[in-house]
């Protein structure tokens, strides 16, 4: 099968393991919520009552009343009651509080699933341009094994002719055998690169794919670091989740607190009562409650310290995050810059030892110069196209790295990543 980066992402997006626990998160948050707000609801109840009993007085106690003999029991006897009952909370500022901070929580999950969201796309973006840097190794390690083994045909042949030494065939086989066993580990390393991507977008170890983009290059316009921060704090899930986990704690502060104050509730009840159905009269009743807590034997005073250990809590994990923001923007606009004077001396230096490759294999053909003059222009070759590789790899990287300081996620890599 084909496989594209936008298509590896929209695969890791459906199979991740993390995406789907968070949307079990937010699933738990949403019940949360509901449990608390179902203290504020009306609360509506039928409540059908039929008894029919009789009493054995002697197991009471109860066999005579003074000069009067009682039987040893009565009934039977027989009472019915049915009614629809209703029940609201008027006000109580500890349930109110408990649904707000509930509801900051939900935004919490929200959030942590945007920022898992982001994580995948990131974690796929690195597996799959290590897929194509592994891919590009290859290719220039086969043009590299066919560069080495017609210099050592070149050779051979020479040596067969009588105008070279022997140890030019020897060292121009030395040079081919080592490009051969690099090709063979090129190959290993992105056979195991294609099971990490695999493994990371959800398909089955042994599914046969073809990475059809290859590394885009285009390069980095730059960016203000004061203009990065303010977008990063302004789009980072985490940073959302967690300003609303203070929020969540805040409030939950005030739902203890609130353990000190009254509240008020109605309750009310009608339907019919009597011996039987037939004879039942209509009742109702109807109630209002105010509850004073004078002492609670301290259990309000340990729910507003635990409420503010946790505020403590929080307000420390975000400032952390914030600063974690900032050197994570910072390092990348970096990496960014380094990356990309890399790739353009990279580029520089293949032109450049493309060209000393063929001026020394033109000496050596003229009998100029021996094969050591060709084999370290060879060298040279060969690690200038590492280096490009490298850099390449390195400059989406952090162009990657730069889409989830910011918080981009998909936003992000249309954006910076739509080179070829």
């Amino acid at each position: 099968m084909a496989l594209s980066l936008q298509e590896a992402m929209d695969r890791g997006l459906k199979q991740n393991l993390g995406l789907l626990l968070s949307r079990a998160d937010i699933r738990s948050a949403r019940g949360q919520r509901l449990a608390q707000l179902s203290a504020l609801l009306p609360h509506v109840s039928a409540t059908p009552y039929v008894e029919t009993s009789r009493i054995n007085l002697g197991e009471l106690g109860l066999s005579s009343f003074g000069a009067i003999n009682l039987p040893r029991s009565v009934g039977p006897f027989s009472y019915f009651d049915t009614r629809a009952a209703v029940t609201q909370t008027l006000f109580d500022w500890k349930s109110i509080n408990a649904v707000r901070a509930a509801n900051e929580n939900v935004r919490s999950a929200e959030y942590t699933f945007k920022d898992a969201h982001d994580l995948v796309v990131q974690a796929v973006g690195y597996v799959y341009f290590q897929a194509i840097s592994d891919e590009a190794r290859i290719e220039t390690l086969e043009a590299q094994v066919n560069s080495a083994q017609a210099l050592y045909d070149q050779a051979t042949d020479q040596v067969n002719a009588g105008t070279s030494a022997d140890i030019d065939a020897l060292r121009t086989k030395v040079e081919l055998q080592t490009r051969q066993q690099q090709l063979i580990q090129a190959k290993n390393d992105l056979a195991i690169q294609k099971l990490t991507v695999a493994r990371v977008i959800g398909l089955a170890p042994g599914q046969e794919f073809d990475l059809t983009d290859k590394s885009p290059y285009e390069p980095f316009a730059g960016m203000a670091v004061d203009e990065a921060l303010k977008r990063a704090y302004a789009s980072r899930s985490d940073y959302q989740a967690a300003m609303s986990d203070v929020r969540a704690a805040e409030l939950s502060r005030k739902a203890a607190v609130a353990g000190y104050f009254p509240s008020l509730s109605f309750g009310a009840d009608y339907g019919t009562a009597g011996a039987r159905p037939s004879n039942a009269t209509q009742v109702f009743d109807v109630h209002g409650t105010l509850s004073i807590p004078i002492f609670t034997g301290g259990s309000v005073h340990g729910d507003v310290e635990q409420a503010d250990a946790r505020m403590e809590q929080s307000r420390e994990r975000l400032g952390n995050l914030r600063a974690q923001i900032e050197s994570d923007v910072r390092t990348a606009l970096l990496n960014l810059q380094s990356s990309a004077s890399q790739v353009n001396v990279a580029r520089s230096n293949i032109d450049l030892a493309d060209k000393t490759l063929t001026q020394s294999r033109d000496r050596f053909s003229a009998g100029v110069t021996d094969t050591v003059e060709v084999v370290q222009s060879q060298e040279a070759v060969a690690s200038a196209h590492e280096h490009y590789i490298s850099s390449l790899y390195n400059l989406n990287v952090g162009k990657i790295s730069l889409i989830r300081a910011l918080g981009l996620a998909e936003q992000g890599v249309k954006e910076y990543l739509r080179g070829k």
